[in-house]
């Protein structure tokens, strides 16, 4: 599966757009977490916790994406972007989304 931010592939036609694919997870903080997360903005640097739960979270949302293309019968996924939204005080949501094509 192709995976791009782009919206063609070099040597490639699009021989049809099969539709949005889109893949996405909630997660939520952990109280510990906060507690150090907390604790660490007073002294500044990097709050790692965060920075994992956020790539692992990034991923998640990429595979069910990709997933959801599969099952469209897609080669490619273009103009693939990110985002994310607050559900509620304590938890998150990643979304990524594309658009899913077949390949000639």
């Amino acid at each position: 599966m192709i995976i791009s931010t782009t919206d063609k592939i070099p040597n490639k036609e699009i021989a049809k757009i099969l539709g949005i694919t889109k893949g996405s997870t909630v997660r939520a903080k952990h109280i510990g977490k906060d507690i150090f997360a907390g604790l660490k903005s007073i002294v500044g640097g990097e709050l790692d916790s965060y920075s994992k739960l956020l790539d692992e979270s990034r991923e998640e949302a990429m595979n069910r994406m990709t997933i959801e293309a599969q099952t469209m019968g897609a080669d490619a996924i273009l103009n693939v972007r990110l985002t994310t939204s607050s559900v509620m005080d304590t938890a998150s949501e990643i979304l990524a989304y594309g658009t899913a094509v077949k390949l000639s």
